[in-house]
């Protein structure tokens, strides 16, 4: 009971004084307090990445990534058909909280990810929001060189 009171207390605190909470501050790819009602999905806090080509004898990536976390991502995965590739990244898929993942217009909304494979030529459309800050990697599996695989940090 002297629990619950003390949390009345210091919430009513300061409404009693006038002074009213303010909201938290906007997400990095925000300026100011733009973010409104729709929080972190907000259209200011989007950003659409560079395409990940899964190729044989071609880079996956134009060069590494770099995520500010809180902000709202869309990224291609694109597999030209040239041979059965994956891209597989468990770290990276627990470091961010997934949204959706569109296939042939098919649209998923997984609890968790630890690699797509491509069979045959074939685009994967995926949004996520960044969460945990780190360093990470997509990659290949099975494939040593450095163009097989994408570096990726979240600020």
């Amino acid at each position: 009971m002297r629990n619950l009171i003390a949390a009345i207390v210091l919430v009513a605190a300061p409404l009693a004084s006038g002074a009213m909470p303010t909201p938290a501050s906007a997400a990095p790819l925000c300026e100011g307090n733009k973010m409104g009602f729709a929080g972190m999905m907000a259209k200011c806090n989007r950003e659409t990445l560079p395409p990940l080509t899964l190729a044989s004898g071609k880079p996956l990536a134009e060069g590494p990534l770099k995520l500010q976390s809180g902000a709202y991502y869309k990224i291609d995965i694109v597999a030209d058909g040239s041979a059965e590739l994956a891209i597989s990244g468990p770290d990276f898929f627990r470091a961010v909280w997934v949204n959706e993942i569109v296939i042939n217009s098919i649209e998923i909304r997984p609890l968790g990810v630890d690699s797509i494979e491509f069979d045959k030529a074939g685009t994967v459309e995926m949004s996520f929001i960044a969460l945990k800050p780190g360093r990470y990697e997509l990659k290949i599996p099975g494939t040593k060189g450095e163009t097989q695989r994408v570096s990726i940090s979240i600020q």
